[in-house]
């Protein structure tokens, strides 16, 4: 298995995140990286394959905005991370505004999810590892794409969730780019992917199933809920305290749905979140359950592209996904 890593990534530096009511210390930390890199050894760099890929399913505007949020931030004399604090309504016009605070807002689903003056460059060089894996892929050899920050909760037009650019949507658009017709993208992090979701509903050909905590208890709780399911999704919410027994009958349920579409290729979003120490997730996942999580999916027998997601137990994380990449 090919693993793309990109030292820019560590660019992004959040100091703190704000939920429930105060500023804790940012759990997305380049700390993440140090542990997996030391379990899984040496990585290769990605190619640049330039923002048209980015923007084949980003917004145009709100990739700008992410290139120059944090200057405008500065520019309009604040310090700091630039945070939002005003959010429009649902259903509320969309407007032109000369102020980062609207933009902001406008652009964003919550407050934990700061931009610094290395987030742009940090998540750009993550899609660039994405889309070198999804090259890889093509080119007969299963990949890791160690995309930090990650980008399963980031839209069309949206960050949120520690995520500002969508690594596996991005891939998997390209893939179909290069020519296949048909592929899935499979989330295994501990929250829905909302942002996939959104994303996949204007992709033709891509099929979305997903693994997460019932959003009536856990973020993003707007999204993920099995009355959203139809031809092109599959939502698999699980309760809190979930063991690898009942993990694994749902895992089997949604990779027999992806199969049904005879994909040409797989994206798996992967979070080691889903591990019973995980600080701010609740499934009860073991190291020497990862194996077999990753064995029901490689028995689909599809060419893979493995992108990251989260996982926060940082002492674990490296081991979890080592034994991830192994049942490969």
């Amino acid at each position: 298995m090919r693993i793309f890593w990109d030292e820019r990534q560590r660019a992004h530096r959040p100091r703190a995140e704000f939920f429930n009511g105060a500023l804790h210390p940012a759990a997305e930390s380049e700390s993440r990286t140090d542990s997996i890199l030391a379990a899984i050894g040496p990585a290769e760099a990605p190619e640049d394959h330039g923002e048209t890929p980015i923007h084949r399913v980003h917004d145009v505007g709100y990739v700008a905005f992410l290139e120059r949020a944090h200057r405008d931030w500065l520019a309009a004399g604040r310090e700091g991370d630039a945070f939002p604090y005003t959010f429009p309504v649902v259903h509320r016009r969309l407007r032109s505004f000369n102020r980062i605070d609207a933009d902001l807002g406008q652009y964003s689903i919550d407050t934990s999810t700061p931009i610094g003056p290395g987030t742009w460059q940090a998540s750009y060089w993550g899609a660039q590892c994405a889309l070198s894996g999804v090259e890889a892929v093509l080119g007969g050899s299963n990949a890791f794409a160690l995309c930090r920050p990650p980008g399963h909760h980031a839209g069309k037009d949206y960050c949120g969730g520690y995520s500002y650019l969508n690594n596996a949507v991005i891939a998997a658009a390209h893939a179909q780019a290069r020519g296949a017709a048909r592929v899935a993208i499979l989330d295994v992090d501990y929250h829905h992917g909302n942002g996939t979701q959104d994303m996949v509903a204007d992709l033709d050909g891509v099929r979305f199933a997903s693994l997460h905590a019932d959003p009536l208890t856990d973020y993003p709780f707007f999204w993920g809920h099995a009355d959203e399911n139809g031809d092109k999704v599959h939502n698999l919410p699980l309760p809190r305290g979930t063991t690898f027994p009942a993990y694994d009958a749902a895992l089997a349920r949604a990779c027999d749905w992806l199969a049904e579409d005879e994909p040409e290729l797989l994206v798996v979003s992967f979070g080691a979140d889903t591990f019973e120490g995980d600080p701010i997730s609740h499934f009860a996942l073991r190291t020497d359950d990862y194996p077999r999580l990753a064995g029901r999916i490689a028995a689909l027998g599809l060419p893979t592209l493995v992108v990251m997601e989260g996982g926060y137990a940082v002492d674990a994380l490296g081991p979890n996904v080592a034994a991830f990449l192994s049942g490969f």
